[in-house]
């Protein structure tokens, strides 16, 4: 579990599309504290990626990794770093991911962290 946590937070602070969405399923449903509601399927998610990942630069490490063996998930409790594509100014915080597995791939994703963390960055 913690190598495909390793491989799944390696794939977002990579920042590479493609790569982020080889760790997900094409029939994906993926939420997080910026998208205002479900996002569903690759298509979708593509056009999120690449909205978010012009905007910010991240960077996620691990922290915990549970497993969920009864749904076929893992709980991953994560350290990350955001900062305005460009900017100088970083922001630190703690969350976690819920993701639900298909394959080895994650079928669903809801992430949770205090968004009033990035308020510093967004006043830019």
């Amino acid at each position: 579990l913690e190598t495909l946590a390793d491989r799944f937070l390696a794939a977002w602070t990579s920042q590479d599309v493609d790569q982020v969405l080889a760790c997900y399923t094409d029939d994906l449903v993926y939420r997080d504290p910026n998208t205002r509601g479900d996002v569903h399927g690759a298509n979708a998610m593509r056009r999120y990626l690449t909205k978010l990942f012009s905007a910010w630069e991240m960077t996620w490490t691990r922290r915990e990794v549970h497993s969920l063996a009864s749904e076929g998930g893992i709980v991953l409790l994560w350290h990350a770093t955001f900062r305005k594509s460009g900017g100088d100014t970083t922001v630190e915080a703690d969350g976690m991911d819920l993701v639900i597995l298909q394959g080895g791939r994650a079928r669903r994703n809801e992430v949770y962290f205090d968004r009033a963390i990035l308020a510093p960055l967004l006043a830019q």
